[in-house]
């Protein structure tokens, strides 16, 4: 199913600005990719955070991000100390100390930015999906790897 919301459309944006910017910058971002994670779900993750901006969006593709999303959610609250201490023991001696520091420091509010925005985007895209349905089943119903999506996001 596409749907076109510009509400939706910027939202997305949001989120990759906010990811790139807070969650995979490049303090942070050596110690996530040593994360638990499989390949297809960090492809998912960059689809939806590298995201053109688009007026037309394909629900299921989006549903499909979302879920990446909410267990890399999961995977680093889990791995959130571990974590924390690999991105420290960076040289103490570099010149951007400070910056790292400030991107370990607010990593985990950044991590609860991230995941309350994604819940916002699934909160909305299941509200359309409810009103385009029109008395059939909705796709979000079909696809029961977003059963668990409000739960790994809301922590």
């Amino acid at each position: 199913m596409q749907i076109q919301d510009a509400t939706i459309s910027r939202l997305i944006e949001r989120i990759g600005e906010h990811y790139r910017s807070n969650i995979t910058n490049r303090f942070v971002r050596p110690a996530l990719l040593q994360l638990s994670f499989d390949n297809q779900s960090w492809a998912l993750m960059e689809d939806l955070t590298e995201k053109e901006s688009s007026p037309t969006i394909h629900l299921e593709e989006v549903y499909r991000q979302i879920t990446a999303a909410a267990r890399f959610v999961a995977v680093v609250r889990r791995d959130l100390p571990d974590l924390r201490s690999r991105v420290s023991r960076a040289d103490p001696s570099a010149p951007d100390k400070v910056l790292r520091e400030m991107a370990v420091k607010n990593f985990g509010a950044n991590l609860q930015v991230f995941a309350d925005l994604v819940n916002e985007l699934f909160i909305k895209l299941v509200e359309i999906d409810k009103s385009n349905s029109k008395g059939a089943a909705t796709l979000y119903s079909r696809m029961p790897e977003l059963s668990n999506v409000g739960r790994l996001l809301v922590g």
